[in-house]
Order: C-alpha cells, then structure tokens, then sequence
C-alpha cells in the first residue's frame, strides 16, 4: 500500500465506497485527511486500517454512534482505554442483539400460532361474527 492514498485508492484497498469515506469524514467516525496542492485528498495506511476496522464493526452492526465512541477512543490509544471501551460497546449491542432475537421468536411463536387458529378455524366459519374478525387477535389465539 502506497505510503499516501487517494479516496479512490483507499476506496480499493478498504472495499469501502468514496461516498461512504465522504460521510464518515463529515460524521466524525474518520479523520479529515490532509489535502493535496491540487485539493485531492490524502489518506494514509493508518486511515485505512481505521476505515477497515469501522466497516468490520458496521457489517456486525454496530450504530454510527457506536462507531463514532470507538473513533474517538482509537485517537487516543495512550491510555490503553480501546479494549475495555470496545468490549463496552460489542457487550451492550449483544445485549441488544439478544434481545432482538428474543422479540422475534415471541413473533415467530405468535405468527405460528395465528396460522395455525386460521387452519383450523377457518373451516368451520364460514362468515365472521358481526363484521368483525378476530383471527389475527393474539390473544384469542393462545
């Protein structure tokens, strides 16, 4: 890797988009690079580890925000602080994670249940009662 990139090169070697390196520049999650004579950009192998390391921790999903502690906490690693502060984020967006997946199976077993009333039921009721159905009530369906 060249020793200066252009946001095209850096685009290439980190698989991330000129347009996202543009919007994490303007939201803080990297640095502003340094500019040419010409106004190009300029970015360095240090910037391109970084960006490589964000787009990991975007496709685990972690929230811009996220990323934006994690920067923060990456420019200053003096302080042997980015470890402990990046266990602190991936812990907490487990906890979340789990807890989405927690909501999706109390879904899942919703919907299930919901076909299941509809397979069986549907045969005998021919019209619902008063203009109304109650097929997709979930709690007639327990």
């Amino acid at each position: 890797m060249a020793s200066v990139l252009t946001i095209g090169q850096l685009a290439k070697a980190t698989g991330v988009s000129s347009r996202t390196i543009r919007f994490y520049e303007q939201v803080g999650a990297l640095p502003k690079p340094s500019r040419s004579a010409a106004g190009y950009r300029q970015y360095t192998s240090a910037t391109a580890h970084r960006l490589t390391f964000l787009r990991r921790a975007r496709s685990l999903g972690l929230s811009l925000q996220e990323l934006r502690v994690l920067a923060d906490v990456m420019e200053d690693r003096s302080n042997g602080s980015f470890r402990p502060r990046l266990r602190t984020v991936v812990r907490t967006h487990l906890a979340a994670v789990q807890q989405q997946l927690q909501e999706l199976r109390t879904l899942q077993s919703q919907l299930e249940n919901v076909l299941k009333h509809l397979e069986t039921t549907g045969r005998r009721r021919a019209a619902p009662r008063r203009g109304r159905c109650d097929c997709l009530d979930v709690q007639a369906v327990r």
